[in-house]
Order: structure tokens, then C-alpha cells, then sequence
């Protein structure tokens, strides 16, 4: 059996993460603050969003528990899994029939897919550091 050895995230990487994560939320959120929508598609961007985070962290879970041998159903696979895609998709055809520029569609989409994929980075970042420090001697 081949053993792997853990490292820690470099510094940079974290901050990179945790920066990106930062940047991609709040540029979205900024720009649904200052979208001329109704309050109710505003909710509906905001809802998508978390609910993207949420989807990806527990998709990115998921397959490090698979990876590290650690049981996961496929009921909670195939839903974290399918709930990463339904927000995609969820965003996907708001904006098609939202009433905003192509511009603002497409500022959108890429802070969204930037704070996806940060969240997966940072949740991976932690969970290698648990892992990490519960494997150094007292």
C-alpha cells in the first residue's frame, strides 16, 4: 500500500484562495447592489449564488472523502454533484431571459465560476491543513 504524504498549503496559496473567494462574492454581490432589477431577481441571483457555494464545497467533499477512503453514498454524491450543476444551469437561464446587457450577463458568469471554484480551493486549503496538523507529533 503506498503511502502519500500530506503538505501543507503554502501561504500564498491560501491567501490566493481566500482572495479570490472574497473578490468573486462581493464583485457579484456588488453587482447585483447596484443592478436596476427588481428586488425579487436580485433574491434569486443572491439565492443561486450561495446555493453554488454550498453545491461546490460539498462536491469537493465529496470526492476527497472517495479519494481518502472515507465512506460517501451515492445518494449524497450524485445530490452534491447534481446540485453543483442545477446552480449552473439556475444561473444559466436567469441571465438568458434577464433584460441586461451582455456585458453585465457576462460579469456575472465569471464572478459566479470565480467563487465557485475558490470555494473549492479554500475548503480543500482547510481540510489539508486539518489534516496536516493532526498528523504533526504533540
Amino acid at each position: 500500500m503506498e503511502q502519500t504524504q500530506l503538505q501543507q498549503p503554502s501561504a500564498a496559496f491560501i491567501a490566493a484562495s481566500w482572495s479570490a473567494l472574497f473578490i468573486g462574492t462581493i464583485a457579484f454581490i456588488i453587482g447585483l447592489w447596484n443592478a436596476s432589477m427588481q428586488l425579487n431577481e436580485k433574491g434569486y441571483y443572491f439565492t443561486v449564488l450561495m446555493f453554488g457555494l454550498f453545491a461546490s464545497i460539498s462536491v469537493q467533499k465529496a470526492v476527497r472523502d472517495q479519494m481518502e477512503g472515507i465512506p460517501v453514498t451515492n445518494l449524497y454524491y450524485g445530490i452534491a454533484w447534481f446540485s453543483t450543476i442545477l446552480s449552473i444551469v439556475l444561473l444559466t437561464i436567469g441571465l438568458w431571459n434577464a433584460s441586461l446587457e451582455k456585458s453585465e450577463k457576462g460579469f456575472y458568469v465569471m464572478s459566479f465560476v470565480l467563487s465557485l471554484f475558490s470555494a473549492i480551493a479554500v475548503q480543500k486549503n482547510t481540510r489539508d491543513m486539518k489534516a496536516t496538523k493532526t498528523m504533526e507529533p504533540f
